[in-house]
């Protein structure tokens, strides 16, 4: 890339090495602009003679386009590229949906480009309308090489991003107490319509149950006929692992388990297990506030009907969570 001053008159297809103010102070014309035979008039009016400019060279790619070429690769799901000023293009969510990234493939392709990829966190909620990523490359032009490289890496590793749509959820619902289930049910009902509310989802199928085993575990092959996306199971007590009553009624209901952790109170250890590939989460201690706790790190991947397996939901805990 090569910089220099040009009569304006020669200017035409150009790139703006530095953005133009009116003599108000105004912006005219911003950096990276490539000049149209219109902006040659209008510089002409406004009293200019010369222009600072840079001359792409040989195997080089201007800066909108690198960004673009890479955009269009990046990712796959519910999501639009849009081109934004500066060398600079943003993708955004077509639907509500959750987004999962592959942080290895992110962080090796930003240590060796001139291509800057910034996303969401991974398995976090991205409503219709949200920013997934924006891509920014280096000022005016970037090698052609890097790019068939960026290009090389992508098709041979995959998506960097999907945003896997979240479409229509089934959420069903089992209240568990010792001595009732619909005291479980008044106590977290509101807080449990709340938090799904945040993922655009809802209780759509309701039971209460006595905390026994064989009680629990005909409550999930009853909920199970409806063929929800996800089964929860809101319980007053606080469940040790697949030991215990819900754990052992989720076995007698056919369920396998995927992984258990203690993610919001001691002794308190969430469960999850499938059925069919439908998601049985056991999370006692989530549903007793509106805080964020783990249940909203896992519920956008569960909705989006992506499948979460032990490693993944273990990449959840810090310090002593993991059990």
């Amino acid at each position: 890339m090569r910089a220099q001053t040009v009569d304006v008159r020669e200017s035409a297809g150009r790139i703006l090495c530095c953005t133009i103010f009116r003599p108000g102070g105004k912006k005219l014309l911003s950096k990276g602009h490539t000049l149209s035979s219109d902006d040659v008039r209008v510089l002409e009016t406004e009293g200019m003679q010369q222009v600072w400019v840079t001359e792409l060279e040989d195997g080089e790619i201007p800066e909108d386009q690198a960004v673009l070429e890479i955009a269009t690769r990046l990712g796959c799901g519910a999501g639009e590229v849009r081109a934004a000023s500066g060398g600079r293009a943003n993708i955004i969510a077509t639907a509500d949906s959750c987004l999962l990234v592959d942080e290895d493939l992110l962080k090796q392709i930003n240590c060796t480009a001139s291509l800057v990829i910034v996303t969401g966190s991974n398995f976090s909620f991205a409503a219709a309308g949200d920013r997934l990523a924006t891509i920014k490359s280096a000022p005016f032009a970037v090698a052609a090489s890097e790019i068939e490289a960026m290009v090389g890496m992508l098709q041979e590793r995959g998506n960097i991003l999907q945003a896997r749509p979240i479409h229509d959820p089934q959420v069903a619902v089992l209240y568990c107490d010792p001595v009732h289930g619909d005291r479980a049910r008044q106590l977290f009902e509101n807080i449990m319509r709340q938090r799904l509310g945040n993922f655009t989802a809802q209780p759509n199928f309701v039971l209460v149950s006595v905390e026994d085993e064989h009680a629990i575990s005909r409550g999930l092959t009853h909920l199970m006929k409806a063929r929800p996306t996800l089964i929860l199971i809101a319980s007053t007590t606080a469940p040790q692992g697949p030991d215990d009553v819900i754990g052992r009624a989720m076995v007698r209901a056919g369920a396998s388990f995927e992984r258990f952790l203690a993610p919001v109170e001691p002794g308190s250890r969430m469960l999850l297990g499938y059925k069919e590939n439908v998601p049985i989460l056991s999370a006692p201690g989530c549903y007793r506030s509106t805080k964020r706790n783990v249940l909203d790190i896992m519920l956008p991947p569960l909705l989006a009907r992506y499948r979460m397996l032990g490693w993944e939901v273990a990449g959840l805990g810090h310090g002593g969570l993991l059990s």
